[in-house]
Order: C-alpha cells, then structure tokens, then sequence
C-alpha cells in the first residue's frame, strides 16, 4: 500500500474512531508495557513503526462491526484482545504481559493457561510495533498490536 493510500486510510479511520482518546492510547503508552516486559528477559526494546500502525487501524475496521478476536492472516505477528469497558493500550498489553506465569521457559511451553500473546511481546526477533485501540459497535473494546517479525515460531524459545 503506497504512503497516500496509508494517509487515506488512517485519516479515514481516525474520524470512524474519533471518540477513542488519543492520550490513553499513545505510542508511549503501548510501548512502555511491552519494552518493561522486554526488559525484565534481557530483550532489546521494540520500535514504534507507522506501517504497523497503518495495518492495525486497517484491520480494526474489519473488526469494529462484531469485536470478534478473529486474527488477520497478515504477515505480522499479532496479539488480540477485547474488554467489555474502556481500556487504554498499555492496559491491553499489560492484559498479555499478566500471561508471563503460564510461560515455562524450561519447557518452553505454557502451562496453567495461555501465554502465546506474552511470548509475543517479548519475542527478540520482534523489533517493530504497531497498535489500535477501539470501541466497537457492540460497546465491546478490542485491541490489536502488529509484530514484525512475526514471532511464536513451534520450538523456538522467545528470548
């Protein structure tokens, strides 16, 4: 997708999503949580990227309708999530990163419950981030951060 295409896009996708506060959902605020988490496990710090963002606020289009944690096949790694009040993004990634205990490094499986999304926050071939907050049409809230590279490859460790 050319830069006028993504332009359009996000332009037309911020006045669907006008009411979702631009504060609480800032670049600083999704990448403060994931680069904490990143830290805690000796990774380096993930990047804000607009080509994810772009993708991201494309996707939450697709998904405004219904809320429903349907992945992208995209090319991206990708978290999910969705809450029935308001959130902020750091919150979302907090909600991922709160999967570290399921997370077995030794076996390098989750136990007790899903980790997936935790091992994709902190995946150290992961060093570029794009996010979306929003408000579906259902009152429900989703949120959608885009990875690249991908993680979560079978049989490889994250860090």
């Amino acid at each position: 997708m050319g830069l006028t295409k993504v332009s359009v896009a996000i332009c037309l996708l911020s006045l669907t999503l006008a009411h979702v506060s631009r504060a609480q959902n800032s670049p600083q605020g999704y990448l403060s949580v994931h680069n904490a988490a990143r830290a805690q496990v000796g990774v380096e710090p993930i990047t804000w990227d607009p080509t994810l963002v772009a993708y991201a606020m494309e996707y939450a289009i697709k998904r405004i309708a219904d809320c429903e944690l349907i992945h992208s096949d995209g090319p991206y790694g990708e978290n999910l999530a969705k809450f029935s009040y308001a959130i902020t993004g750091a919150e979302a990634v907090k909600s991922w990163v709160d999967e570290k205990p399921n997370y077995n490094y030794a076996a390098n499986k989750c136990i007790g419950g899903d980790c997936l999304n935790y091992t994709q926050v902190v995946w150290r071939n992961s060093t570029h981030l794009g996010c979306a907050t929003f408000q579906c049409n259902n009152g429900w809230w989703f949120a959608t951060c885009n990875y690249d590279p991908p993680g979560n490859y079978v049989g490889e460790r994250p860090y």
